[in-house]
């Protein structure tokens, strides 16, 4: 379980980077960006779903997967602005992006995310979900990344390692061929953060204090990324 104090310990670990001048590198589309500090990186975090798209429901609770992805997504936008780093959420409530719920909603919505994320031009993009599969005792967050990306390739694994450490989250890393993912011109992930056909993982999932591990933990590999090894606490 995380307690304050550990949250302290992380970001007093990043403002110490700031303060001696370390050198942070960033792989930005493959290519490496010495800045000076954390500070200045933008990061884009898309909180799937929203509106009428509700996603896919857990099997006992019925909690919209939509209502799960802007929780954690908010949790981890508050470690990205307490170490310094610029966040852009594609949407802050439970509201969908498409504006009238009428034909081809789904794809209005999904032009929208690719807007924001264009316009902020974010150092990487992070998109939360939830997963569900017909085998119900598949679990475990799992994370996917760009096509063709080796930047993108190289945050997922970051990521990976971090979540890897919660128990049933070790799950392979495998491309996705996802439209927000493509449409990014930067190194980008999307994150299955549970299965909801899993009873476990959705009693899990509906509690803020898993809710704050995931967001900890992408954080954390999300930060190892951008160059900022952070001290590692379970």
């Amino acid at each position: 379980m995380l307690v304050v104090k550990k949250k302290i310990l992380i970001i007093s670990a990043v403002v110490l980077a700031v303060l001696i001048g370390v050198s942070v590198t960033a792989a930005v589309s493959g290519n490496a960006v010495s800045r000076s500090t954390p500070l200045g990186y933008t990061v884009a975090i898309d909180a799937g779903h929203g509106g009428i798209d509700a996603g896919v429901s857990g099997v006992n609770t019925s909690v919209k997967e939509s209502e799960l992805n802007l929780q954690i997504a908010q949790r981890l936008k508050a470690y990205f602005k307490m170490a310094g780093v610029d966040v852009v959420m594609t949407r802050n409530n439970s509201n969908g992006l498409y504006g009238l719920s009428t034909k081809n909603f789904k794809m209005r919505d999904m032009k929208e995310r690719e807007r924001i994320i264009s316009e902020a031009n974010p150092d990487l993009l992070v998109s939360l979900h939830q997963n569900f599969f017909s085998q119900s005792k598949q679990r475990g967050a799992q994370v996917f990344y760009k096509p063709g990306s080796e930047a993108s390739e190289k945050l997922a694994g970051d990521v990976r390692r971090r979540l890897s450490q919660i128990e049933h989250c070790d799950r392979i890393l495998l491309a996705g061929d996802y439209y927000v993912l493509n449409t990014c011109s930067k190194p980008a992930i999307l994150i299955e953060c549970g299965f909801l056909s899993n009873s476990e993982d959705e009693a899990l999932l509906i509690t803020p204090d898993y809710q704050e591990k995931l967001a900890y933990y992408i954080f954390l590999g999300s930060m190892n990324f951008l160059g900022a090894e952070l001290p590692f606490f379970d």
